[in-house]
């Protein structure tokens, strides 16, 4: 079990995202996916350690998590620049 697995709302605090409202991520050892409002699957990403990678047509999309206060932060980046955060 990664430290990662389970179901994580996720908030907007920064940066070019949309408002995340509902928005959550359902991880579970090495692959995870994005969980809109109303139930409906986002895309599709691999865990790799403590970084989360889209697949195509994503590719180059990678949020980077690090630990905080019980969750995490995260930098949502594409091609290594950040343009947004959450929590």
């Amino acid at each position: 079990m990664s430290e990662l697995d389970g179901v994580w709302k996720i908030r907007r605090t920064g940066g070019l995202l949309p408002p995340l409202h509902g928005v959550r991520k359902q991880i579970h050892g090495t692959h995870g996916k994005t969980l809109l409002p109303g139930g409906l699957v986002g895309v599709p990403f691999d865990v790799v350690g403590l970084e989360l990678h889209y697949g195509a047509p994503f590719s180059g999309f990678v949020d980077r998590l690090v630990p905080f206060d019980g969750g995490f932060l995260g930098d949502a980046t594409f091609r290594r620049r950040v343009f947004g955060r959450f929590e």
